[in-house]
């Protein structure tokens, strides 16, 4: 029996996930989280598992974080990163950290059960999409660097974001940089959107990793 946790906030593609490795008598799911540090935590009392399917951007903890403690604590787990994200700092951050395989959610069920079974006998599994980017990334190490200050960010936000990740809030924010509290939300609002994240700290998890601030 293979046994497998899972790291998805979206309940739906976290039931679809789970629809698919049910086709297969010899998988279990084991465990359910949310996040990377309700994992960590579940790890904590039980880390009899196999493989570790994660999402990477979910709220607290992101997948590349919990993959990189996972690796550190529990050596025998293995990790297939499971993502609608196969941009290169993506990759490049997962494959760092010490991620074992790298699929697109929308793999079929099948191409889940080959990575699975290449990861569980010791190989590494990245999917047609990731692995050529996996190739760009070693022909040209700079392409991550490059990439990193491609957000998409004005002067103004980055201002905003540099605010943010020392910890304060709209209206100090605002009276900094002489805008109102609303404008501050506003901003923070496309920050979130432009870095493809959810709340401060996954942004200020990704500020500093890409040397934003």
């Amino acid at each position: 029996m293979i046994r497998i946790a899972l790291a998805e906030d979206n309940a739906f593609l976290a039931q679809a996930i789970i629809n698919k490795l049910g086709l297969f008598d010899d998988i279990k799911i084991k465990s359910k989280a949310t996040e990377g540090g309700e994992l960590l935590a579940q790890l904590a009392n039980d880390s009899n598992i196999d493989i570790i399917l994660m999402d990477i951007h979910m709220p607290g903890m992101d997948g590349i974080e919990a993959c990189g403690e996972i690796a550190q604590l529990y050596p025998h787990i293995r990790t297939i990163m499971l993502t609608v994200k196969d941009d290169e700092q993506s990759v490049y951050g997962a494959l760092k950290a010490g991620a074992k395989g790298y699929l697109l959610k929308e793999s079929d069920p099948g191409e889940l059960r080959n990575a699975i079974d290449l990861v569980m006998s010791g190989k590494a599994m990245l999917s047609p999409e990731v692995a050529s980017k996996a190739i760009r990334i070693i022909q040209d190490p700079e392409i991550v660097d490059k990439e990193a200050q491609d957000f998409g960010l004005s002067p103004r936000e980055l201002d905003v974001l540099a605010h943010l990740c020392n910890g304060l809030n709209s209206g100090e924010i605002g009276s900094n940089l002489n805008i109102s509290p609303n404008t501050v939300r506003r901003h923070t609002e496309n920050i979130y959107k432009k870095l493809n994240v959810n709340n401060r700290s996954q942004a200020l998890q990704l500020a500093y990793r890409h040397k934003l601030i």
